[in-house]
């Protein structure tokens, strides 16, 4: 499961909107399941499919603290493994075989390529909208346990007061997007080395 946060002005009804246009067509099938702030959009091979093996995933969306979180979950592939086991059984007993089996393999390199699709959609959408997977603007405001001003990340000392800020500065995951606590030396989503 690859999960991301992105930061900024994105709801999780818009970005599913996004994925179903996306993918609704061809041989995929979308459906949106839920409301409000936690969606789910299944997209599947269409019961009829003309060519290629089963697949499916799921894309999860939650309204987070200024911004959504996407995860995808297991991708389905073993349908598109058994219809591409087919198209080598085909051709090793006749060569000739992969010239009626092309619409078939095209569809099951689509199929295995989906997970990615789906991330390039929504890296689409986000950037479109200007969401990013840095700390948004309030987000990365600290306000001194003192006196209660807000002070940009990384500032070492209260504007206001002068006391110290270093040790609650929150950290960014520059590949996925989510917020960790202070000295946090990885992320605990994606296991990327943290930079301070």
């Amino acid at each position: 499961m690859i999960v991301r946060t992105y930061h900024g002005a994105i709801e999780p009804k818009d970005l599913a909107n996004a994925v179903l246009a996306a993918f609704n067509q061809g041989n995929l099938h979308c459906q949106q399941i839920g409301q409000g702030d936690k969606l789910m959009v299944q997209i599947a091979t269409r019961d009829r499919a003309q060519s290629g093996g089963k697949t499916a995933i799921t894309v999860n969306i939650q309204k987070v603290q200024d911004g959504v979180t996407v995860a995808t979950g297991e991708h389905e592939w073993l349908g598109v493994a058994a219809s591409l086991g087919q198209t080598a059984l085909a051709t090793l007993m006749n060569p000739w075989n992969i010239l009626n089996r092309l619409d078939d393999l095209a569809q099951d390199i689509t199929s295995l390529t989906l997970e990615q699709k789906v991330w390039e959609a929504v890296e689409k959408y986000a950037s479109a909208n200007k969401a990013t997977k840095l700390i948004s603007d309030r987000l990365s405001t600290l306000n001194c346990a003192y006196c209660d001003t807000a002070n940009k990340v990384a500032v070492g000392s209260c504007e206001g007061c002068g006391a110290p800020l270093g040790a609650r500065q929150p950290v960014g995951c520059p590949k996925c997007g989510n917020v960790m606590p202070a000295k946090s030396a990885f992320c605990s989503n994606c296991g990327t080395a943290l930079t301070q």
